[in-house]
């Protein structure tokens, strides 16, 4: 095939090239016709940063220029003129991940070649087989998701489409109007008005008052830090700490760093000047290290959105000096749940915080095809729709997926409200949420407002040798969150043998919020379970006082927690269940009391450092006692006479969980109740009370046990020790 057959592909290259933009290619056809064509084109210009995706490399590819779909993050700060994304082959298949991730890297003048078969969108391909969960294969599953892509695609002018064998090449070239003049910026550092002003405030942070800048892919954010680094360290900054979920996410500011500061040289993660040093260090990393705080210090955090929010508090708390950089619309989508979370947070602890927001691109220019078709394609920029008071009492609607994946304006809309209040959520969530096998939708509404939307899932109904093998560990089916970890932490095997039902999702409007909307959504799930014959309704999520609050009044309880914080969220996955039937009530009891004798040891032990306030939470649902004759005195020996509170630990004990179970039922959170409960259960130090009380030594510590203790007992009569104490 010669270079001119592919004259009108290179004219739009140019034109693509003069606007600075880049440009998406549909090439459709056989696996061997598309390939014969693309490694056509591959050959037929000089790319000089080509990059194959596709399971293997295959003939002609050199594999410094292939990459599996899997590994299309360590791409992430690179740059491509060429990327050939194979989802056609038998071995691979549509990666949404992959291709957002990838396109963002495609500078201007690129182009995003795209190979699929030419029924796209009629059969689940190859990458269907991760959202297979047991007993289902990936050729069972319904294509809605892709479905909807080729829709688009065939739609949308700004696609370049592209056949297979055709002569001249079936393309279809988008009109493109006369190139903009790009926007000047007086400094000569920055490439746009946005990264100037970005780089200004970065260089005047104050103390306690944090700067959040957000941004889509390709603005030059994390350029802007690498800047600001470069003019702190000239203006005598000793020391910037940096962090982000990974290296590779502050090439960029290294790149930027050196370009700015010549004479100063890199070893491994530290940039060092003869005036100071930018220090790289990892999330787990930086907080290993305890406070590393103190007057002056500077922490600049890059996308924030994906380490834990947790996390983000602790810096908060120790750095006077702090910023957080993160990408609002990007490929992993969770951005925009982050801004609206970690702005509660910081409206909290630090009320004089700033924001600056990034909106001119820089790796390409305004109105560039392949940013607004990726956004479309992912949906990366749903947002939900205004809630407007319709009137009327809302209705419940259980959804047909093969509609909503029709109706574009209905998904959006839903989609968008999941991302605004879940913390993360991936394009690959939009595929599982239209074609996971089990999955089911009920959305509340009022008129044409979107009121709220529960997502559920069915899990367990193994046979029972194979729930044997997942409960020893001898087996891990595809899914089944739920069952499986029951089964295999909390030694339930009938929890893989029953039908359970696990809500993935629950969202409704931050306006909506605390009016009942999420309480009929579970309702309507917990009559729906009961209807179609499941044992046990559950869910899990990141335990946090305000959520188990939710999900207590709703009648779930606890049954287990992780030991170990999770990755996206920096909370312990905690498990809740509420039983739909008299096979779950039995399996709920045992679960129950299997987990209420552990929480004791787990307390003192593994989950040492678990928030105090979800340990109240967790010890209001277990039974307590009334306070016996003894323990009373004892309390009143502590709070009134001189006993050593450690001396009478079990009747605080005791105390905690009586409190513990009345603050749940009257819905309020006493904050010296969660103290309490972590020295007199999880063992914290004094030294760990005198920072949070901020009270003087150990002695300020043991007088706010004793007035502690002394009010939640109360005056009871018949204590003899607050008697002679008072």
């Amino acid at each position: 095939m010669t270079r001119d057959r592919f004259a009108s592909l290179q004219d739009i290259r140019h034109r693509l090239g003069q606007h600075r933009w880049r440009g998406l290619v549909w090439l459709s056809g056989t696996s061997d016709a598309c390939r014969r064509e693309a490694l056509a084109l591959w050959q037929a210009d000089a790319w000089s940063l080509p990059l194959w995706v596709a399971a293997e490399p295959g003939e002609g590819i050199e594999t410094s220029n292939w990459l599996p779909a899997s590994k299309a993050r360590t791409r992430l700060g690179g740059e491509q003129d060429l990327v050939v994304l194979d989802a056609v082959s038998a071995a691979s298949g549509f990666d949404p991940e992959a291709f957002g991730a990838l396109s963002g890297t495609l500078r201007a003048g690129g182009l995003l070649v795209l190979m699929t078969p030419p029924d796209w969108g009629t059969r689940p391909d190859a990458d269907y087989r991760r959202l297979a969960e047991h007993p289902w294969r990936a050729e069972q599953l319904s294509a809605r998701y892709l479905a909807r892509l080729a829709r688009l695609l065939r739609a949308d002018a700004r696609v370049i489409r592209w056949t297979a064998g055709e002569v001249p090449l079936g393309l279809s070239l988008p009109e493109m109007p006369p190139p903009e003049r790009a926007p000047s910026t007086e400094d000569p550092d920055c490439l746009s008005r946005d990264q100037a002003e970005a780089v200004a405030r970065l260089t005047r942070l104050r103390r306690r008052r944090p700067l959040v800048l957000t941004a889509d892919r390709g603005r030059g954010k994390t350029a802007a830090l690498g800047i600001a680094c470069a003019r702190l360290l000239a203006a005598g900054e000793m020391e910037i700490l940096v962090t982000a979920p990974r290296p590779s996410a502050v090439a960029g500011l290294f790149e930027r760093l050196a370009a700015l500061c010549p004479a100063g040289k890199r070893r491994g993660n530290v940039f060092e000047t003869g005036e100071g040093r930018v220090a790289f260090l990892p999330p787990d990393a930086l907080a290993e290290q305890g406070e590393v705080g103190g007057p002056g210090r500077l922490l600049l955090v890059d996308e924030a959105a994906a380490i834990p929010a947790p996390l983000l508090g602790q810096w908060l708390e120790v750095f006077p000096r702090i910023a957080f950089a993160t990408t609002i619309h990007g490929y992993e989508g969770s951005g925009r749940g982050f801004a609206l979370r970690f702005r509660e947070r910081l409206a909290r602890q630090t009320p004089d915080w700033r924001e600056c927001h990034l909106a001119e691109p820089i790796r390409w220019a305004v109105g560039d095809p392949l940013e607004a078709l990726t956004s479309r394609l992912l949906m990366l920029d749903a947002e939900p729709t205004a809630c407007v008071d319709a009137g009327g009492e809302p209705t419940l609607r259980r959804l047909d997926r093969d509609a909503l994946s029709r109706d574009e304006p209905r998904l959006r809309a839903l989609f968008g409200l999941l991302v605004q209040a879940h913390y993360r959520t991936t394009p690959a969530d939009l595929r599982h949420l239209l074609d996971g096998p089990g999955v089911a939708l009920t959305d509340l509404e009022a008129g044409p407002a979107l009121q709220g939307v529960v997502v559920s899932g069915d899990e367990g109904g193994f046979e029972a040798d194979l729930a044997e093998q997942v409960a020893r560990g001898k087996r891990r089916p595809r899914g089944h969150l739920l069952a499986q970890s029951l089964a295999a932490h909390a030694g339930e095997r009938e929890a893989l043998t029953a039908h359970l039902r696990r809500v993935l999702r629950i969202a409704v409007p931050v306006e909506q919020r605390r009016h009942g909307m999420g309480r009929r959504l579970i309702e309507a799930e917990v009559a729906r379970a009961r209807h179609d014959g499941v044992d046990l309704l559950g869910a899990s999520f990141g335990a946090e006082a305000g959520l188990q609050s939710f999900w207590q009044a709703a009648g779930f309880r606890a049954v287990r927690l992780g030991l170990t914080r999770e990755t996206a969220t920096g909370e312990h996955a905690l498990m809740v269940v509420r039983p739909t039937g008299p096979r779950g009530e039995r399996l709920a009891e045992r679960l129950l009391i299997r987990f209420h004798r552990q929480l004791p040891g787990l307390l003192a032990f593994e989950l040492s450092e678990l928030e105090p306030a979800v340990v109240v939470a967790l010890l209001a649902e277990v039974p307590a006692a009334p306070l016996a004759d003894e323990d009373r005195r004892d309390l009143g020996d502590v709070a009134f006479g001189h006993r050593q509170p450690a001396l009478a630990r079990p009747a605080i004990q005791a105390l905690v969980r009586c409190r513990a179970g009345e603050a749940s039922l009257a819905g309020r959170q006493d904050e010296a109740l969660a103290l309490l409960a972590a020295w007199a259960f999880q063992g914290r130090e004094a030294a760990w009370l005198v920072t949070r009380l901020g009270v003087s030594g150990k002695r300020g510590v043991m007088a706010w046990l004793r007035e502690v203790v002394a009010g939640l007992l109360g005056t009871e009569r018949g204590v003899s020790s607050g008697e002679t104490g008072r």
